[in-house]
């Protein structure tokens, strides 16, 4: 054999022993290993967030007592208030047929008082001089002061009309605090014209009023979630405007009937909140209630990272190593989850080593996912 028919035969020699060398790296790194892990003892809270606002337990709206035109704002918005204090004063306008009607109802019984006054003086003089009987004089002096009593209360009336005011008590034109508290609002300024509230009418508000000691939270909640909530339960309130805060409150209210909102029912919870002197909490802040709907305490678990679904059955299910690289399928009986654990009823224990998914040799290819049932 020649040197050069030798030459290329090794060459080609050391080209196989290389072909074989690369197929059985390439056959061992398609060779899928997992890593694996344990069911273990955990306690299960399944929570829901409702969405709402805090807001005082008791707000009123201040309403003036008679027509008019805003003369004078004592108090600003915030200003800490006692029931009965000034907040504003009202200047009468008075309405013309009103005022012109109750002039002549006093002018009317002024009338009527001076022809009765006539007749009195004359029954008495008849009276005295023993003419009249007592039961007749009676009656004229009774008709006298009853016409008297119907002047003073014409004349209060016109002045009521006039100026707001018959001068007995507090005025209407002095609009006061009905309650103690913290001026929420007053979305009135001088000059604006108020009217009264009657049946046809609301009224203008001019101040609104609140305890700010006492609030409570307003959410909603959504039907799929709301039989499981009970009156009672302890539930927590993040603020957006605090965010490092939480405040323990407790559910006093489920609403009954619910309300359709973009094609979801919606149902409306209040909870009675716990403040904490060191945050000032203000009117509308926008608030989350974390709410626990159902709780295990120290139960098996696993995390649902490990779960699969039996793609004809639907049945939850994991692998159980069982030898070098071997894995059994073993359905699941499963209960509450968190969202990151949830709890095993059956099917497995905590000796069991559990095939890890997202764990899988990073060597195989994406095609070859075992996820994919």
């Amino acid at each position: 054999m020649s040197k050069r028919a030798k030459i290329i035969l090794v060459i080609v020699f050391i080209t196989f022993a290389g072909v074989l060398l690369w197929l059985g790296s390439k056959n061992k790194k398609n060779i899928k290993t997992f890593d694996t892990e344990k069911a273990f003892k955990a306690t299960i809270v399944k929570k829901t967030v409702a969405t709402g606002k805090v807001i005082p337990l008791e707000e009123i709206e201040i309403k003036p007592q008679i027509t008019g035109i805003i003369d004078k704002i004592i108090l600003l918005e915030g200003a800490k208030v006692k029931k009965g204090d000034l907040i504003a004063t009202v200047r009468v306008v008075p309405n013309e047929q009103s005022l012109i009607s109750a002039k002549g109802r006093v002018d009317n019984i002024k009338l009527r008082v001076k022809n009765l006054k006539i007749s009195f003086d004359r029954n008495k003089k008849l009276y005295d001089k023993g003419v009249l009987a007592a039961s007749a004089f009676e009656q004229v002096e009774l008709s006298f002061e009853q016409a008297k009593q119907d002047l003073v209360n014409a004349q209060n009336d016109y002045k009521i009309i006039k100026s707001g005011s018959s001068g007995v008590g507090l005025a209407n034109t002095d609009i006061r605090a009905q309650i103690s508290g913290t001026v929420l609002e007053i979305p009135v300024k001088e000059g604006d014209q108020v009217i009264q509230s009657n049946n046809f009418n609301a009224g203008t508000t001019i101040a609104s009023i609140a305890d700010m000691s006492k609030m409570i939270f307003e959410g909603k909640v959504d039907e799929s979630e709301v039989s499981r909530l009970v009156k009672g339960t302890d539930i927590e309130i993040s603020l957006g405007a605090i965010e490092e805060k939480k405040f323990p409150a407790k559910l006093n209210f489920i609403a009954p009937k619910g309300t359709e909102e973009g094609g979801a029912v919606q149902f409306k919870i209040k909870a009675n909140i716990t403040l904490d002197d060191n945050y000032f909490v203000r009117a509308n802040y926008s608030a989350n209630a974390d709410i626990v709907l159902e709780k295990q305490d120290s139960v098996l678990s696993i995390k649902e990272a490990l779960l699969r679904f039996d793609k004809k059955t639907e049945k939850p299910y994991v692998e159980v190593k069982i030898g070098e690289n071997e894995f059994e399928k073993r359905e699941l009986e499963l209960g509450i989850s968190d969202g990151v654990n949830i709890m095993v009823k059956s099917g497995i224990n905590t000796t069991d080593e559990l095939k890890i998914w997202n764990k899988a040799n990073k060597d195989y290819e994406a095609d070859d996912d075992p996820r994919r049932d």
